[in-house]
């Protein structure tokens, strides 16, 4: 009958055939909308997944389109793709535990418009992390936009230049990070062991990261349910001081140690349950870091390991781990060792001084040392020579691996304005997600030491002006200051693991 009426309208002007258009269309469109969300209502939960997983895999095709496949990612979408994962087996933390909520990597989940009456407590109980995760998704599409946008003014420092992958996407990055993200710090553990660390060390970021972010009120918070990234603040230079037998070579203690604080946590919080420690991170500086981890499978196989021994071939993974510096306070504090003379001010070519300390600095002590008035190699230095002294007249400092890849001498170089030259295997250096270090280093392979003067000669005078300028431009992301500021290596700390933490998305299955 309505065709039919249709048919019979035909003869009629086009005023009047437009205005019962619209009102036919205003009685129907009410009607479709409620078949179509019955419709998605009563589908069961498999298709509903393949919707999401639908909308995951063109993210996926999006972001995946313009990243690169190594650990340099370029921020010229999100920091990292989401990543569409399987989800784990409901396998116990440490062979003890059931775990009981898996977690699954997608995007954001459709507005389901039905919940059984039985359900609807539990809906509730979990609203707060959707609304966590719908936030994580804003900021990730203000990252992509970043590009096609006008740079946001900063009273304190906006990011430019070739150091940095991509300064735009960072610089609305760090803005997200700022307005958004809130960590979690277990208060369970006792000092020394926990909520503790060294500050006047080789090992000194351990201890000033543990105080930083549990004196911090702007990025710590007190409900673990706002919380993005849960800390667990255990120092591994502590672990080894206090539970480690010398002499030994046993890793027990150390391994109990960290097997039964998870246990803690896990039995009084649901977090690491809830996503098998992929929103939890540790920090450590010590070279037992990696070590440390290994103490529980999903704490190194899942966790976000924040290393200053950030080896590759030691499974080190640069999409997951967060690289950053070692830097050797050995007063508590920079002041004295910030700043040196310009470019045209450094007589020296290139320097080192430091004694046998692994393979590498052996290679390079044997074909440098007291060989070169250029390349100053030595193992100890005159007395009266003053190390910062010497770092100060060098263009180039030298910047060996000793028998873990990491190594202060290359914060010692940026702070002093002389140009880093890394010489290292499966080195992953300091927020390399973020900083194109090639803009502003030098990179030596191990094989290449003999070729050393030969590369260094090759850079022009004007190549090298300019990645000493750079130097002191990103030299704020290397200082620490208490308390800290902004774009400073804590907050640098922050904004890596804030990374790692858009990468994926938390999904409770209860």
């Amino acid at each position: 009958m309505v065709n039919g009426k249709w048919n019979c309208c035909t003869s009629l002007r086009r005023d009047s055939i437009a205005s019962s258009s619209m009102k036919l269309f205003l009685v129907i469109f009410p009607l479709i909308l409620v078949v179509v969300f019955g419709i998605v209502s009563i589908m069961n939960p498999k298709e509903r997944e393949e919707i999401i997983d639908l909308r995951s895999e063109a993210v996926l095709e999006d972001v995946n389109g313009i990243h690169n496949a190594n650990f340099n990612h370029s921020l010229a979408s999100t920091p990292f793709p989401v990543q569409l994962m399987q989800t784990p087996p409901q396998q116990s933390v440490t062979n003890e535990k059931e775990v009981l909520k898996p977690w699954i990597n997608s995007t954001d989940p459709l507005n389901e418009t039905y919940v059984p009456h039985t359900r609807m407590k539990q809906q509730k109980k979990f609203s707060i992390l959707d609304r966590t995760e719908a936030g994580l998704s804003q900021a990730r599409a203000a990252i992509r936009e970043a590009n096609n946008m006008n740079q946001t003014q900063d009273p304190d420092y906006v990011p430019i230049g070739p150091m940095y992958w991509n300064a735009k996407a960072f610089h609305r990055s760090y803005l997200e990070m700022e307005k958004l993200f809130k960590v979690f710090v277990y208060e369970e553990g006792e000092p020394p062991v926990f909520h503790n660390g060294p500050c006047k060390s080789i090992y000194s970021m351990e201890g000033n990261f543990i105080h930083a972010i549990e004196m911090n009120d702007k990025f710590r918070t007190k409900d673990p349910q706002k919380a993005h990234v849960f800390f667990l603040p255990f120092s591994v230079v502590m672990l080894v001081r206090f539970v480690y037998l010398r002499e030994s070579r046993d890793f027990g203690p150390i391994r109990k140690t960290v097997t039964d604080y998870i246990n803690v946590i896990s039995e009084k919080y649901p977090y690491w349950n809830r996503s098998l420690g992929a929103d939890h991170f540790m920090l450590a500086c010590h070279d037992w870091g990696p070590e440390t981890s290994f103490s529980v499978p999903y704490l190194h196989k899942n966790s976000i390991r924040v290393l200053c021994n950030a080896n590759t071939s030691e499974r080190f993974n640069p999409a997951k781990d967060v690289s950053f510096p070692e830097i050797n306070l050995q007063t508590g504090s920079i002041n004295g060792f910030l700043g040196g003379p310009s470019a045209s001010q450094r007589p020296i070519l290139a320097f080192f001084a430091g004694g046998l300390h692994g393979y590498i600095r052996s290679i390079l002590l044997d074909h440098w040392e007291n060989k070169d008035q250029d390349i100053m190699v030595q193992q100890y230095l005159p007395k009266g020579v003053s190390y910062y002294e010497m770092l100060r007249k060098s263009k180039y400092c030298l910047c060996p691996s000793g028998y873990e890849v990491a190594s202060p001498r290359v914060v010692e170089a940026i702070y002093t304005g002389c140009v880093p030259v890394l010489i290292s295997d499966h080195y992953v250096p300091p927020f390399s997600d973020v900083l194109n270090w090639k803009a502003f280093s030098v990179e030596v392979s191990v094989e290449d030491i003999p070729k050393l003067k030969d590369i260094l000669m090759r850079i022009s005078p004007t190549q090298y002006i300019r990645m000493q300028r750079r130097v002191g431009q990103i030299r704020r992301h290397f200082e620490v200051h208490s308390p800290p500021k902004r774009y400073d290596v804590f907050h640098m700390i922050l904004h890596s693991v804030w990374l790692r933490r858009l990468n994926f998305r938390v999904h409770d299955d209860e």
